[in-house]
């Protein structure tokens, strides 16, 4: 089915991203844990770290028997995908009518999960089923990874095993909670578990038995799912009754050096520069917003809030993140965005020979690899104000001869 296969491909995108974890956000300063070597003393290692937290023998030895490494999720890792499409382009496949449908519908089922989410963690109910359409299409698509087997493998690793090995010993306390089946769970390559695809420390430090089972289950229960992915929301930082973006329309002419994340400015002082909202709500002027174009001045332009930061605390991709804010706000009543006509982009060949040049003039742009990351989008737009042109930050063929 079409809808099976976008899922798919949304699943790998938000895993590309790695979903936001504190354990993600540690330091890579520190001595890495034990990896690598006879899988049978590995897990002997991991299992005295189980203990040593407090996880009882019998749920370690449950946990870790019968583990092994899966060359698929080493296949995974080593083969990310990236985006490398643009904003229109991917939101207009994500955000589709039929997701819309279902996800009202979702929140009207579940109506009063929804008002204890937002009762209690202050999250909006869009916020919410956008992230759970974009990451499993409501559960539909969760991974067929043995979610233990996954977290030994990258955790045995010796590539980033100060990331895996605290989800791994997580997983053991998930299982001494009887909230996970070592043998058969499954979910992402990853290690991200359920219906909105957290990893197990974040279950572990967020989950809510929503369904009041006595369990944790964000694999099958959805009340459990919206609740814990909540509570995971909330302790990112998101500000209850505030936007965390808004669709906005342009003047004809605006100094467009001011656009981006990252230079943020008192929403009102947007309004006065005549950027309008088209939901003509200015209650929030006095917070700091950004302005952002993600194909540039001629396509759909948004300001971001303060609440915008815990989308890229999920998921680093400012595409997938962008869509996911727009998908919330259409969920919350919005209309669709307005397409424009945006400049066409540059392929990935041109784009590679864009950044060649912005690196010899010593810009930042990063690895040359004709991705539009963020180094390369600041550095085209102090080029473009360099040379006179709109500073929107969007790479066009324009550019790439002027230089």
């Amino acid at each position: 089915m079409l809808r099976a296969k976008a899922s798919s491909f949304l699943l790998a995108c938000s895993l590309t991203g790695l979903v936001a974890s504190t354990a993600f956000a540690q330091t890579t300063e520190a001595p890495k844990p034990a990896c690598g070597g006879e899988l049978s003393s590995f897990l002997e290692g991991v299992k005295a770290d189980a203990v040593a937290a407090g996880v009882p023998a019998e749920a370690a030895d449950k946990a870790l028997t019968g583990a092994q490494i899966d060359p698929k999720v080493l296949s995974r890792d080593r083969a990310q995908g990236v985006f490398r499409q643009t904003f229109l382009e991917f939101s207009q496949r994500t955000v589709s009518q039929a997701r819309l449908d279902i996800g009202r519908q979702k929140m009207q089922q579940l109506a009063s999960v929804f008002g204890r989410a937002e009762q209690e963690y202050g999250v909006a109910p869009g916020v919410i089923t956008a992230f759970w359409a974009m990451e499993t299409d409501f559960g539909a698509v969760q991974g067929d990874f043995n979610t233990r087997n996954a977290l030994v493998t990258l955790a045995h690793d010796c590539r980033r095993p100060e990331l895996f090995r605290p989800q791994l010993i997580a997983l053991t306390e998930m299982v001494q909670h009887g909230d996970l089946d070592p043998a058969t769970n499954t979910g992402a390559w990853a290690g991200e578990i359920g219906q909105v695809q957290m990893l197990p420390r974040d279950i572990i430090a967020h989950g809510v038995d929503g369904d009041g089972d006595g369990h944790v289950n964000v694999k099958a229960s959805g009340p459990d799912a919206i609740l814990t992915a909540a509570s995971f929301i909330k302790s990112l930082g998101f500000q209850a009754g505030q936007p965390w973006i808004q669709e906005v329309e342009l003047p004809e002419s605006l100094p467009y050096e001011k656009s981006g994340l990252g230079n943020e400015i008192p929403a009102g002082e947007w309004f006065k520069l005549g950027v309008k909202p088209r939901d003509g709500k200015t209650d929030f002027g006095n917070l700091p917003a950004a302005l952002v174009l993600p194909q540039g001045r001629k396509g759909p332009a948004f300001l971001t809030y303060p609440n915008f930061a815990i989308y890229l605390e999920w998921n680093k991709s400012f595409i997938y993140t962008t869509s996911a804010a727009y998908f919330a706000t259409r969920l919350s009543g919005a209309p669709p965005y307005l397409k424009g006509n945006p400049e066409p982009g540059l392929d990935v060949e041109a784009m590679k020979a864009l950044q060649a040049k912005l690196d010899a003039k010593s810009h930042d742009v990063g690895e040359i690899d004709g991705i539009l990351g963020s180094g390369t989008r600041r550095a085209v737009q102090r080029e473009q104000l360099r040379l006179g042109m709109p500073a929107d930050g969007w790479p066009t063929q324009a550019l790439l001869d002027a230089l």
